[in-house]
């Protein structure tokens, strides 16, 4: 069972806004809410803009404590964003053999690339796959800049995918220390 109105739903797929995939996320119960959460993650590292850190507003109701729920909500989102990154990967793998695509983003008003490439290639010659995997441990930070980013640099797809998973754990379980600790000062 969901706990949002099918004519919010129905709304936003109107809209072409995906407010209604996080709506979704912050208020499903049961079972069906891991695949929501799934679903999202999966969307988060590769298309979406947002941040991932909302799946652990997913009440899910689903007979378990709070650490067990907290857990699986963990794994499930890690899990959707390892699978979404290797989407993501494919399509990074793809543009840098596209001349057009790089051209263009290269002469963009800002140089992404060139941002990324240089911000990526620190982290990635200094600590690899660490590096990424450190890089979306970081609350609040859009993934999808850091997933693109190393997809474009990197060809290992099962490191990726291990590493993408590994940040995707930590961004959540920082975000759980931070917001226990911010809770508990006040």
């Amino acid at each position: 069972m969901f706990g949002f109105p099918l004519l919010a739903l129905l709304d936003g797929l109107a809209l072409g806004s995906f407010e209604w995939l996080q709506h979704a996320v912050e208020t499903t119960t049961g079972w069906v809410g891991l695949a929501i959460i799934f679903a999202y993650s999966f969307l988060i590292a590769f298309a979406l803009p947002g941040v991932s850190e909302v799946v652990l507003a997913a009440p899910l109701d689903l007979g378990l404590t709070q650490a067990e729920r907290l857990t699986l909500i963990i794994l499930v989102s890690a899990v959707g964003k390892a699978a979404g990154s290797i989407f993501a990967f494919h399509i990074g793998q793809e543009a840098k053999e596209s001349g057009p695509v790089i051209r263009f983003l290269r002469r963009s008003r800002f140089d992404v690339v060139e941002w990324s490439e240089n911000k990526t290639l620190q982290l990635a010659r200094k600590w690899g796959y660490v590096g990424m995997a450190l890089a979306l441990s970081v609350p609040f930070f859009p993934d999808t800049l850091s997933i693109y980013a190393f997809a474009v640099l990197e060809e290992d797809y099962v490191k990726f995918a291990l590493a993408t998973f590994a940040g995707s754990v930590g961004r959540l379980l920082v975000t759980i220390f931070l917001v226990g600790s911010t809770v508990a000062v006040l």
